[in-house]
């Protein structure tokens, strides 16, 4: 089944030489391979359906994103490490979702400054040395602290491929961007404990379907001890995730200096209970 859906996948990710970008039934797509790519070219230009949003996007109509969707979503039920289906789904799912949150950031002075100059998050927007050389206690230092110990890169996010706006790309672009930021906000490591955590808070923050499965269906992946922990975790991320003000508001880049907790209180995230205070020492 994991072939099929692999096979599947592969298939709505064809090139642009093959069946550009899924825009026709099989039958007509299957007809292009004979096209030559001049005229390939030129169908592209009169037709409105093939216009390409944004560097990575491609245009997918409702029967298609309903079917990256299921595909999506088995896979990452069967292996909640790939990545890349996880961010199929959240792409797939989370129209009303996104609309939400991007309403939220142009609502804020903050938010909408964010929407106007569009930071990424990358190990070259990143002055490491500076990071490095910050106060233990700050934010930047915890955050490198927490791409060293876990062997972790913000150059590893999937580039938006599947939401048909282009500033709802972006939306979700920064939200996957600051994901490890909410780890060493939360105190949490990358297992699937510290994820299936993050993920709650997240669900609440964001109301994005694919937090929303990844919390519940993740949960059902841990073994007796780890679920004793996560009850204590989970009331207390979905109370942040209540708390706190949208987490898609803040120029995180610009706080680097400032100390992790009155960060923490800024935004409203409240004390780490003490299992997360544990898991955090680990990291040290």
């Amino acid at each position: 089944m994991a072939t099929a859906l692999h096979v599947c996948f592969r298939w709505l990710q064809c090139t642009p030489r093959h069946c550009w970008r899924l825009q026709l039934p099989v039958f007509y797509s299957c007809r292009h391979l004979y096209h030559s790519e001049e005229t390939l070219r030129k169908e592209d230009v009169n037709n409105e359906r093939y216009y390409q949003l944004y560097q990575s996007h491609i245009h997918t109509g409702p029967f298609q994103k309903t079917l990256l969707s299921v595909g999506a979503a088995v896979m990452a039920l069967y292996n909640p490490y790939r990545h890349d289906m996880v961010a199929v789904l959240g792409e797939t799912t989370g129209w009303q979702a996104l609309k939400n949150l991007r309403e939220k950031m142009r609502n804020d002075p903050e938010g909408y400054k964010i929407l106007q100059e569009r930071p990424q998050i990358r190990m070259s927007t990143l002055d490491i040395d500076h990071l490095r050389e910050l106060p233990d206690g700050t934010f930047g230092r915890e955050y490198l602290r927490f791409l060293d110990v876990n062997r972790v890169s913000p150059d590893t996010r999937m580039p938006v491929k599947f939401v048909d706006d282009e500033e709802l790309a972006y939306v979700i672009q920064r939200y996957r961007e600051i994901h490890d930021f909410m780890h060493t906000l939360l105190g949490m490591p990358t297992n699937m404990l510290g994820e299936v955590a993050v993920k709650w808070f997240e669900a609440v923050q964001t109301g994005l379907p694919m937090c929303i499965l990844g919390a519940v269906f993740g949960s059902l992946r841990l073994d007796t001890r780890r679920l004793q922990l996560l009850s204590e975790l989970v009331p207390w991320a979905v109370q942040c995730g209540r708390n706190a003000h949208c987490i898609l508001n803040y120029f995180y880049e610009k706080r680097w200096e400032l100390p992790l907790e009155v960060l923490r209180e800024e935004i409203g995230i409240l004390p780490l209970p003490e299992v997360a205070i544990k898991s955090a020492r680990k990291q040290k």
